[in-house]
């Protein structure tokens, strides 16, 4: 960024290239802006010492996770960043530790995910971005791009199929090595990193069809809990955009799964000491093989 650069140069003329010197790593001298967004308490722009730990970024600038939620993964680096799990949390921001993780310092935009967000999901948001970015220059990452974002929203509806995932990751060999720019070699990186640490929920998605954080609409469902369901209560039938709920007054209501959009607004108008409206997963409700 050479806003950046050009804001050191009045204070190493007037404190000198050794105190600038002193600040950083062995091998990255100097302090690092991050923009710090996504779900942490303390969202903003932070200026650190680059060798700072990503932990210290995210608990001691961030101030932790909304709500003291768990904390998932940070995507560093930009759109094509790449996702780093709770596991490299205590890795120095620099460029060489970056790079030995597989990642890069790249814009400086450091996104915290939680425990509520769907890897899958969250790459298809970074891949939308990069597909709509790209010059369509290099044929391989127009088109490549596209496709594994294709795949990707066939993961997240329930249409994934287990051979995809080697289509993911050798789509994103071809990208990377048929790009001329940066941002096509790069691109893949969201994919390929969280294929690595968070295979898991790609395979959820794909065999039991079914997103594990309950993000993706077309594998989740809203149910209404009978035994806390006030029958007096018409807060979710009188809200409700598509009329899904039924049941009127004294009775309890049932959602219809084939009216109902998805929107949540049953959820957030539930009062909280009924908390009668879940957001389940369909495959939680098959009877146990066991």
């Amino acid at each position: 960024m050479p806003e950046k650069t050009f804001a050191y140069v009045p204070l190493i003329i007037e404190r000198g290239a050794d105190w600038f010197a002193s600040i950083g790593t062995e091998g990255s001298k100097g302090t690092a802006v991050f923009t710090l967004p996504g779900k942490v308490s303390n969202a903003g722009l932070a200026e650190v010492p680059i060798g700072t730990t990503l932990r210290e970024l995210v608990y001691d600038i961030g101030g932790g996770i909304v709500r003291d939620k768990q904390f998932k993964a940070v995507q560093i680096g930009g759109p094509s960043g790449r996702c780093l799990p709770e596991t490299l949390l205590d890795i120095p921001i620099d460029y060489d530790s970056l790079r030995d993780a597989g990642s890069m310092m790249g814009s400086g935009g450091v996104i915290v995910i939680d425990e509520d967000s769907c890897m899958v999901d969250v790459t298809k948001f970074f891949l939308d971005f990069s597909t709509k970015e790209t010059c369509g220059k290099c044929t391989i990452c127009r088109l490549g791009t596209l496709q594994m974002l294709h795949i990707l929203e066939d993961m997240t509806a329930g249409r994934g199929k287990i051979e995809d995932i080697d289509l993911l990751l050798a789509l994103a060999a071809d990208v990377k090595m048929g790009s001329l720019c940066g941002l096509g070699k790069t691109a893949p990186n969201p994919v390929l990193t969280t294929l690595c640490y968070f295979r898991d929920e790609y395979e959820a998605h794909i065999l039991d069809k079914c997103c594990p954080a309950r993000v993706c609409p077309e594998l989740t469902a809203y149910y209404i809990l009978p035994g806390k369901c006030d029958r007096a209560c018409e807060h979710c039938v009188l809200t409700c955009p598509t009329e899904a709920i039924k049941g009127g007054k004294g009775e309890i209501k049932i959602i219809d799964q084939e009216k109902c959009s998805k929107c949540g607004t049953c959820l957030e108008v539930c009062p909280p000491e009924y908390n009668a409206v879940v957001k389940l997963s369909p495959v939680s409700l098959l009877p146990s093989s066991n």
